[in-house]
């Protein structure tokens, strides 16, 4: 586990609170706060949880910031250790919440599935059948809580390139699709700084899946590879980021995170063959994972079977792999 660092003053009007993720290996989200004359903003603001809410007062506080005047929050993305306590802040201090308008638009949909929650199990349960999952899969993932609290609904829809509402400074959303459809990076034009959130991290890489798998018209890895292209291009600085720690060589890290995803698309396609169809859940248990498939929680496997799809999603696009028919379950072989 990851110790989780002080709160830091990183100059420049620039503040690091570090707020702990309960249970989680990451251990913490770091939020960052941005000086204004309306009061601070936040670049995220960490997991719903008690443990993290004295952490992030506490940390404002060592900055003589009190979480009652804040002026905004600004969600990266809408992941439950960025978006997760910006509710809390909102009931705190009125501030406005601020995200990209992809990842609204799941947020809404977040919370009409979770007022239902038998049927939003139900929908879980029917992508892993797609996916090739046996008996015993769906019957742990039955019996177990996997339902999570909806983020709140923003107050503000961000664009590509809007600034936002940071006075006095010029802080440029760069909409960054691929961990989320709606992740953005945040570049503080002023200071030389990017925030990445999770779309650029300095030793781990976030994690991008397909979810539910027979989503058509998405290609959630190509979207990221252009966004690392993107921010790769950039002429900045510092880099920011959600987990870790801030670090300098944005253009080398983006094109790192790059090419371990082209060795995984080379690892997938070299456990297929092409006649004999294998299964999404079969290629993601054939895959090298940081523990055994066999010791891995049913919530784990999930996550890497939709990591798995996102990268067969994308070879697909690029004429490598092929759907085996239309029917259930889900499986691949190569083309050609």
């Amino acid at each position: 586990m990851r110790v989780r660092p002080d709160p830091e003053d990183l100059g420049g009007g620039v503040w690091s609170v570090p707020v702990p993720i309960p249970g989680n290996p990451l251990a913490y989200t770091l939020v960052y706060a941005l000086e204004s004359p309306r009061g601070p903003v936040l670049v995220d603001a960490g997991w719903h949880h008690e443990d993290a809410w004295a952490a992030l007062k506490d940390g404002l506080a060592a900055f003589g910031m009190d979480v009652a005047d804040v002026h905004g929050v600004v969600v990266t993305h809408f992941h439950p250790d960025h978006s997760g306590l910006a509710g809390r802040v909102r009931e705190a201090s009125g501030a406005w919440i601020a995200m990209h308008r992809d990842d609204t638009a799941v947020v809404r949909r977040f919370h009409d599935t979770n007022r239902l929650e038998d049927g939003g199990r139900a929908f879980h349960l029917d992508s892993l059948r797609q996916a090739g999952a046996d008996e015993s899969d769906l019957a742990e993932w039955t019996g177990a809580g996997h339902m999570v609290d909806p983020p709140a609904l923003p107050d503000r829809e961000l664009a590509d390139g809007d600034l936002v509402d940071l006075p006095g400074r010029a802080l440029r959303t760069v909409w960054t699709p691929g961990h989320s459809p709606g992740h953005i990076c945040l570049h503080l034009e002023d200071a030389d700084r990017i925030f990445t959130g999770d779309h650029v991290l300095p030793r781990i890489t976030p994690h991008i899946s397909l979810y539910p798998f027979d989503e058509a018209d998405v290609d959630p890895l190509g979207d990221f590879l252009k966004s690392l292209e993107r921010v790769g291009g950039l002429n900045v600085g510092e880099v920011l980021p959600a987990h870790q720690y801030r670090f300098n060589g944005l253009t080398d890290r983006a094109r790192e995170i790059a090419e371990h995803h082209e060795e995984r698309m080379t690892e997938i396609a070299g456990l297929l063959t092409a006649g004999e169809p294998a299964t999404l859940w079969r290629i993601a248990a054939g895959m090298e994972w940081r523990g055994a498939w066999e010791d891995m929680e049913i919530g784990s496997r999930r996550m890497a079977t939709a990591e798995a799809a996102a990268h067969l999603r994308t070879l697909e696009r690029r004429g490598v792999v092929r759907r085996a028919g239309d029917g259930d379950p889900i499986s691949f072989v190569l083309a050609g």
